[in-house]
């Protein structure tokens, strides 16, 4: 059974609906006793990062998920917020991250060449691959996704960037550390290429 975290900061309904598309059994529950019978989940979000911490943890959440993916190993992928948490820290707020990626959440800063580019980054982009991955594996051709977000992830470990993407600068749009997977655009968004990011995240 596939679970999407329910904690009051993402765009289940889509989600739920881009699994059911493909065949994929999925609920959408804030129970922790829900969660904790969970083969996988899925932690959306949309929103800030210390408000999205506190919801979790008024939800009893935070030991659930940290025996589920650090001990048991559940594969756990991470959406836009959902992925800024499982850093060490951000930014746009003061308490700690999830810390089960070496990273750091920061907000876009832009030289002068750049000023004339808009925060949020938001709409349709491409990414670069920096290393294979199921995750994007028989993705149709001249893939892109759908971004909405003002910070993103910056991995102090190279080997845990899966793919950049060039919005001012290349910043990390999906990381991958064992079982935790996270990625900055939307797959719920992104028509065909989040459909297959979805399928083979089902298939790990």
């Amino acid at each position: 059974m596939i679970i999407i975290i329910d904690y009051g900061m993402g765009n289940l309904g889509s989600i739920l609906n881009m699994l059911k598309k493909i065949g994929a059994e999925a609920i959408i529950s804030s129970s922790p006793q829900d969660i904790s019978r969970a083969d996988k989940l899925i932690l959306p979000g949309v929103g800030a990062f210390d408000a999205g911490l506190k919801n979790l943890d008024e939800r009893g959440l935070i030991p659930v998920l940290q025996n589920l993916v650090i001990k048991k190993k559940i594969p756990i992928l991470g959406i836009c917020l959902g992925m800024q948490l499982m850093t060490k820290s951000s930014e746009e707020g003061s308490r700690p991250g999830f810390g089960w990626i070496d990273a750091t959440t920061v907000r876009f800063k832009f030289g002068k060449e750049e000023q004339n580019l808009k925060i949020p980054h938001m709409g349709w982009n491409v990414i670069q691959w920096r290393k294979e991955s199921v995750l994007f594996k028989d993705m149709p051709e001249e893939p892109r996704f759908y971004f909405v977000h003002s910070y993103h992830a910056v991995c102090n470990d190279k080997e845990d960037i899966l793919a950049t993407t060039n919005y001012g600068y290349d910043f990390v749009s999906a990381f991958q550390k064992g079982n935790i997977i996270g990625v900055q655009f939307h797959p719920e968004k992104s028509h065909k290429f989040g459909m297959q990011v979805l399928r083979n995240f089902i298939g790990l």
